[in-house]
């Protein structure tokens, strides 16, 4: 067994090792990174076997996605 599975779930240890990564990235990598990790939550109402228009839950700024 690997020695961080005794410390950590494998969420926390992926939020870590890429924490550490862009950190370690330039200036504009480092910005050019933090915008691919935005991420938009979406749902969508499913009405007998028939999906419906698909809605951010919090709708991104002008400019993301």
């Amino acid at each position: 067994m690997s020695a961080w599975r005794e410390f950590f779930n494998w969420n926390k240890y992926t939020q870590i090792a890429s924490r550490a990564v862009r950190t370690a990235l330039s200036e504009s990598e480092r910005v050019a990174a933090e915008k691919r990790a935005t991420i938009g939550v979406k749902y969508q109402v499913w009405d007998k076997g028939v999906a419906g228009e698909s809605t951010y839950v919090v709708p991104p700024k002008a400019g993301e996605h």
